[in-house]
């Protein structure tokens, strides 16, 4: 009878997948150096002969006598969920092939195997073997496969933060080796975050719904986090520990005076301040110094002290300094560049920042805003003579660089034509460091990309000497849907507004444009509308194209508006009094190129007819209407570098609303007793002044100081005619007065009630005069296209007169407070701030106190 012969050469190996190298070089190993040695059953006496003879197969290291063998068949045995000729044509081998024991076929079939990464066992055996034929057998187990997986004991935001590290998808196989990893990589995403006792574990349980289905839940035990209690440092005697402490900026010590400050101890955050520390000493003049241990020790669970073994050496200066190689610009004037001179501490860091790293003030980017890409600049000791240092500063300035192709990567609804109007660089132009600076902070500003993720790619050429620039973008959303109901002037007030801010007017009769809406031309489109019933009712229109005609960057605006307001209390109506405000803007805007390329001069003709029928305790005078024609010129300079969380960079606007002086032609005597306020109001005149200004420093991190400062004056042009009875200011409180009321300017002040700071003159509350400073610290939480939420404390004074005669720009009433800002794209700009108020206002026997306030838009 025919016997199954088990295994011939046989090469066997289960791994995980992290194991698979080892595996296959294992099992090739052995399969290559195995032998199959036949030995011919031999047949009893009196028994039959066999119709074919039985071969056994043996495992023999044995070289020196390779023997052929033809396949007659193959046969598949192990698995489940995979076909016979699937697994045949992985093996490369097929019916009539002839194989030679040993040789490196076996080896080469099994590295397939371990490859395709399917399988957790190989084995390949001969089931039959007869004279020079055999049957071979493919054995193979399958691996699991994971058909869910699930992570508990972590936050919603953490877990897709882990899916997507961890990669896990559906149908994915199953190893031991892949739960390792996917252990360790939850654990480091947790060091990350301080949870140096993060415990995580992996339950696989089988999964019914298919035969080698498993389901994986992790399980994370974040545990307390582990906080820095104590720094220390040993070997210092020149640097205090508190400055060494002072120069860390990523790890810090708990103490309750810190609290801002993160404490946690997170290993990556440690490297970057071993760095900072000789930074801090090389900044000084130290030279030599390094740190030469470091080591942390466990106080308690949660608690654990570092200390750092430092080395200072001695403080040097620098004496000489030659320039070489520099034929573009002569040594005088690379030296007033980088602003060190014979005698100053030898630092190390102002070195590098004034030759290289300065964006707006190096040498670097001197040479660079001249087309010298391929520059390069060196500094060298040439000399160390006691505590002097002799520099020569070696530059290699190469051919200028020429720009050739510009691309634009990642737009994905702005047209790209619109993109490329807001970059300075030009094919053609000589390569600048600073204009691709300029064009990334451009593309921030039209709001419209992630300014965390602007990126520009260069790729130069040096055989050529041309540079290609890639711009790469990350749309995000930025038109706003507002629906809303608030509170303020002492009712309820409902909202609904639309603001398109990537509209394409051009497209809106391109039925294949609407995708829901045209888009992609910058231009800004806003519909609103309020009320509260019968008592106000406001709707607003306006359009703006930031590139009138297309070729020059000179904007085009356009605004309707409507309001309407009686005495009814919601339905009800409890009396004959209105107001009605109706009004259109026309407004062109420019950009300058004189003092810089920052400035802008945006000038508008305004026109407002107000309608009054027995108005009273507002304006000045209470029936009647009244036409407001007007110029505005507001000359304004901007260079933030982005819209929404400005780091650095300041906003300038000096402006002048000016009607004109009816009063010197109009023949009307303003001194008549009988003249009435419909005649002397018909056309009313003023001239209005503001100035704004705003600066920001990035002074550690993301810490952001903000300074502000502002001013307004409504004066007249005929005494006797004395103010307008519109157009003037209302100060106090969130600057929000819960509706919109042309013909008064709102301005918040913190830690004060709305309206509180403006004065009372003969029966009206109505300021012609204001100031306002603002100090601002800003700190982010959320820096991401979904939303943008900061932090901020702020001081703030400023007050109200009725007159220029009464301004004093010292008499301030002063509050301080802290609130919290959060940009959600479809919605703006919401805030919330508690300030303090610590003068009184008019009448009031104590301080204004505590007040809470909201924030809607982006108020100065």
């Amino acid at each position: 009878m025919l016997l199954a012969i088990p295994f011939f050469g046989w090469a066997q190996a289960t791994s995980s997948a992290g194991d698979v190298g080892e595996g296959i070089g294992a099992v090739a190993d052995s399969a290559a150096s195995a032998a199959l040695e036949v030995k011919q059953e031999q047949k009893e006496e009196g028994e039959e002969e066999e119709e074919e003879a039985v071969s056994e197969v043996l495992l023999s290291k044995d070289y020196s006598s390779p023997k052929k063998y033809v396949i007659s068949d193959i046969t598949i045995s192990g698995v489940k969920y995979y076909n016979s000729d699937q697994i045949i044509n992985i093996s490369g081998f097929s019916r009539g092939d002839t194989i030679t024991i040993p040789s490196d076929q076996i080896s080469q079939a099994i590295k397939k195997f371990w490859a395709n990464g399917m399988f957790s066992n190989v084995k390949l055996s001969a089931a039959k073997v007869v004279g020079d034929k055999m049957v071979l057998d493919i054995y193979l187990e399958e691996r699991s496969r994971i058909l869910s997986y699930d992570i508990k004991g972590v936050k919603k935001g953490e877990k897709e933060d882990l899916q997507g590290t961890l990669h896990i998808r559906r149908g994915s196989e199953y190893s031991e080796h892949l739960k390792s990893a996917c252990i360790d990589i939850i654990k480091r995403f947790y060091y990350e975050k301080g949870n140096r006792n993060v415990e995580v574990g992996a339950t696989v349980t089988p999964d019914t719904s298919i035969g080698n289905g498993v389901r994986v839940v992790f399980e994370v035990n974040k545990n307390s986090k582990v906080r820095v209690a104590e720094i220390e440092f040993e070997g210092n005697s020149q640097v205090s520990d508190a400055k060494l402490r002072g120069a860390m900026k990523e790890v810090h010590r708990r103490r309750w005076y810190t609290f801002w400050r993160s404490t946690k101890y997170i290993e990556k955050k440690l490297d970057e301040d071993r760095q900072h520390i000789l930074d801090y000493y090389n900044e000084k003049g130290y030279r030599d110094a390094a740190i030469l241990s470091d080591s942390m020790w466990t106080i308690n669970s949660k608690r654990v002290g570092l200390k750092f073994t430092v080395y200072e050496g001695k403080k040097y200066y620098f004496r000489n300094i030659s320039w070489v190689g520099n034929t573009r610009y002569p040594s005088e004037a690379l030296g007033n560049i980088l602003r060190l001179r014979k005698g100053d501490v030898y630092d190390m860091v102002a070195l590098d920042k004034n030759l290289r790293t300065d964006e707006t003030n190096s040498v670097s980017t001197l040479y660079m805003d001249d087309g010298y890409l391929f520059f390069d600049v060196q500094p060298t000791e040439v000399r160390i003579d006691g505590d002097s240092v002799d520099l020569e500063i070696r530059i290699r300035e190469g051919k200028q660089a020429t720009i050739n192709n510009i691309f634009i990567q990642g737009n994905t609804k702005t047209n790209e034509h619109v993109i490329r109007r807001e970059i300075w660089t030009r094919p053609g132009d000589l390569f600048s460091k600073t204009q691709i600076i300029r064009s990334v902070r451009e593309l921030a500003q039209m709001g419209h990309f992630d300014p965390e993720k602007l990126e520009p790619k260069l790729n130069p050429n040096q055989a050529d000497e041309t540079v290609d620039i890639t711009y790469i973008v990350e749309e995000k959303p930025n038109d706003q849907i507002e629906l809303s109901g608030g509170w303020g002037a002492g009712m309820f007030v409902g909202t609904i507004g639309l603001k398109l801010t990537n509209f394409s007017m051009g497209n809106i009769f391109n039925k294949d444009a609407w995708k829901p809406l045209p888009s992609g031309d910058n231009q800004t489109l806003t519909i609103r509308g309020q009320t509260n019933g019968s008592y106000y009712k406001a709707i607003s229109l306006g359009f703006t194209e930031p590139w009138f005609g297309g070729r020059k960057p000179q904007s085009l605006s356009v605004s309707l508006y409507y309001t309407n307001q009686n005495n009814s209390v919601y339905f009800y109506q409890t009396g004959d009094m209105s107001m009605s405000v109706l009004g259109a803007s026309v407004g062109l805007g420019q950009r300058l190129k004189w003092p810089d390329n920052y400035f802008t001069l945006y000038n508008s003709v305004d026109y407002q007819q107000y309608r009054l029928n027995n108005w009273t305790g507002q304006f000045i005078f209470t029936d009647g209407i009244s036409n407001n024609f007007s110029v505005k010129t507001v000359l304004g300079r901007n260079s933030t570098d982005q819209p929404i969380y400005p780091r650095r960079g300041s906003e300038l606007s000096i402006g002048l609303q000016i009607t004109p002086p009816y009063s010197l032609f109009n023949g009307l005597s303003y001194t008549d007793p009988n003249l009435t306020d419909k005649e002397k109001y018909r056309w009313i005149e003023y001239h209005k002044w503001s100035f704004r200004l705003t600066w920001f420093n990035q002074i550690a991190g993301d810490f952001v100081f903000a300074l502000k400062t502002q001013f307004g004056y409504l004066g007249y042009f005929n005494k006797d005619l004395g103010y307008s009875p519109f157009e003037g200011f209302d100060v106090g409180g969130d600057g929000l007065g819960g509706y919109n009321l042309y013909g008064i300017e709102t301005v918040g002040l913190r830690g004060y009630k709305n309206s509180s700071l403006t004065p009372i003159s003969n029966g009206v509350q109505i300021a012609n005069v204001y100031d306002k400073f603002t100090v601002e610290l800003r700190y982010p939480f959320i820096l991401s296209p979904q939303s943008t939420i900061y932090g901020l404390v702020f001081f703030e004074a400023g007050n109200a007169w009725s007159d220029m005669k009464s301004f004093n720009p010292f008499s301030v009433k002063r509050s301080a407070g802290a609130g919290v800002r959060l940009m959600l794209p479809m919605i703006g700009l919401l805030g919330i701030d508690w300030g303090y108020g610590f003068d009184k206002i008019s009448g009031a026997t104590s301080p204004s106190g505590s007040n809470i306030h909201f924030i809607i838009g982006l108020p100065f």
